[in-house]
């Protein structure tokens, strides 16, 4: 990392797998509260008094009538004040204990406060459309109109109380996770209005969220069987959660709560097999639903927080978000926290439930952001443009580093032919190793939904002869790796060079890449469970694989291991058996390239 000053601030704490879950939703594995924070500057004053009002609207989207069920959080004292709407992560609703406690602490700061349950969720109706910015977008949008004055609640409420920057364009900010971010993404995308977002652990492309793919975006990838039924099943029990469901939320055409595109992308990815027209039609649905497909169109100064520990939406997510707003010219900031949809809470870290909105990083990094772009104190200092968490610091005051520029690739390390990961090509030596798949898995990285349903997770492993590991000599000192790693690779295999023209993705050769970290004693341990699924897109020639991005020091001592697998039990592998041969020598080898804050 080239960025040079680190200025630590924060709180300290060694993650846990699983986190300090109060309820488990397939928006977070973290306590639902945990969304909201502090200001760097000092809050506006406000009475800590509010008013709640629930409301009704009925919104056309996606050509139907759509009824929103929301609640209106309103301070006492105040005459105009800007606005915070969020709703909820998948399977939630506007009460499921954190998007209720968005509109509290909000309307206790003095914003006026509209939270609600998006469409195919709680009481609200319609179909489960994931955060499509021509539905779910614009059925927020018609809550702005609320917000602007320009229409009332179905009850005739009307809301002549929010700060406007002209007629029909009122102060509002928008802020939520994993579900409840995306959605900020595509309101903003549709709806001009918006003035400040703050998505939190969400997405930015639902083929590389669901079905990744890290060596080529063209060719899907191996599908995240855990993590999508998970939602799937989540959205399709809805009349298990919900009495009296609204007729609105029936689809007729094969899936019970889900628009017909999203059921159809769900079959396809549950058979295993990708013919061309099915896959090009897959992706492009994903895509259409994704903020990658609409960023262009956001404009307003965006607030990323992503999680480290997450294996549903990793930190490449939300880099990826970061880039794109950043070269446009969006206003655009970035935050590495802790938690995410795989553990990760820590003492410190924002945690509304704990009421330290006014002691967490991000809490302050939040509330400032809304101080500058919706109380438009304009001296409001927002913070770095990037911040991330290191669980190795013990002083409460320095977990957080920050720095003015994304992490760059800054040490090379190379495969050599005798299982060793070497800083020098001319230490390499000429050899090959074989591995190959079984009809089974026989690797584990996680059990994906292990915290929703509350059993242990056991820890990772490879089976011996279905992996080739490459491993460093012993660290001379401690070394950071701040960001996504990559690794060029070059493999043989004659079984998949003959099937991967099929026609038929499924045919091509699937591995998985990943890093350890292994003590002096020899434990090893894959940092955050993460791994980096790959399609090969021709095996007859190289290849560069982007691992998920973490942040985590390899102790003076440990050494670092290099990990290629045939399968993983969280992924759908291989269709069929295809031995793997990688050969190293000298000036021909794989090279692993990682991000080390100092260089």
């Amino acid at each position: 990392m080239t960025s040079g000053r680190y200025l630590p601030v924060g709180r300290s704490g060694c993650p846990q797998r699983g986190g300090l879950v109060s309820r488990r939703v397939l928006g977070y594995s973290v306590p639902l509260a945990l969304l909201l924070g502090a200001t760097l500057a000092t809050p506006a004053p406000a009475t800590g008094q509010y008013t709640v009002t629930a409301l009704k609207f009925t919104v056309q989207a996606g050509g139907r009538a759509c009824t929103i069920d929301a609640d209106l959080y309103r301070p006492t004292g105040v005459d105009r004040a800007p606005a915070v709407l969020a709703t909820n992560g998948f399977g939630g609703s506007k009460s499921d204990g954190s998007t209720d406690v968005i509109g509290k602490a909000f309307a206790e700061r003095g914003y006026v406060s509209l939270v609600y349950s998006g469409l195919g969720f709680g009481n609200s109706g319609c179909l489960i459309s994931l955060d499509d910015p021509d539905i779910d977008g614009r059925a927020a949008s018609g809550l702005i109109d609320f917000l602007a004055g320009k229409r009332a609640a179905d009850d005739g409420t009307k809301a002549d109380f929010v700060t406007l920057d002209r007629e029909g364009d009122p102060r509002v900010g928008m802020i939520g996770g994993s579900y409840g971010g995306a959605i900020q993404l595509a309101t903003a995308a549709v709806d001009h209005r918006v003035d400040a977002i703050v998505p939190m652990i969400t997405w930015n492309d639902l083929a590389y969220s669901l079905d990744p793919n890290n060596a080529a975006r063209a060719v899907p990838g191996a599908f995240k069987w855990q993590w999508t039924n998970g939602f799937y099943l989540i959205g399709e029990s809805q009349p298990l959660t919900t009495v009296n469901l609204d007729p609105s939320r029936i689809n007729s055409l094969g899936c019970l709560h889900f628009v017909t595109d999203a059921c159809d992308t769900v079959r396809t990815l549950n058979s295993g097999s990708y013919p061309a027209a099915d896959t090009a039609e897959l992706l492009a649905y994903a895509r259409s639903v994704s903020p990658v497909s609409y960023l262009s169109r956001v404009k307003a100064p965006t607030l990323l927080v992503q999680g480290q520990a997450d294996s549903l939406f990793n930190l490449n997510e939300a880099t990826a978000t970061y880039k794109t707003l950043k070269a446009q010219g969006t206003t655009a900031k970035m935050i590495w926290q802790s938690w995410g949809h795989s553990g990760g809470q820590v003492a410190g870290e924002l945690n509304l439930s704990q009421g330290n909105l006014e002691s967490s990083y991000v809490g302050k990094r939040v509330l400032a952001w809304f101080d500058r772009y919706l109380r438009k104190q304009k001296n409001t200092d927002t913070g770095p443009a990037f911040a991330y968490y290191r669980d190795w610091i013990t002083d409460p005051n320095g977990t957080y580093a920050t720095a003015g520029s994304l992490p760059v690739l800054s040490q090379k390390l190379y495969l050599s032919g005798d299982g060793k990961l070497v800083d020098n090509r001319g230490k390499v030596t000429r050899g090959s190793r074989t591995y190959s798949n079984w009809l089974v898995p026989t690797s584990h990285s996680e059990s994906s939904l292990a915290g929703i349903v509350g059993l242990p997770d056991p820890a990772p492993y490879d089976t011996a002869g279905t992996y080739l590991g490459w491993t460093s000599e012993p660290l001379a000192r401690a070394t950071d790796v701040v960001g996504a790693p990559k690794a060029k690779l070059r493999v043989v295999s004659p079984t998949a060079a003959r099937t991967q023209n099929s026609g038929n993705a499924a045919d091509k050769l699937v591995l998985f890449a990943k890093l350890y970290d292994v003590a002096p004693d020899g434990t090893q341990t894959l940092v955050h469970r993460l791994v980096a699924p790959v399609r090969v897109p021709d095996v007859t020639r190289s290849f560069t694989v982007t691992l998920p991005g973490i942040v985590h020091r390899y102790e003076q001592g440990h050494r670092l291991r290099f990990v290629v697998a045939a399968s993983d039990d969280a992924y759908f592998g291989n269709r069929g058996i295809k031995p793997v041969t990688v050969v190293s020598a000298p000036g021909d080898t794989g090279v692993l390239e990682l991000p080390v804050a100092g260089g």
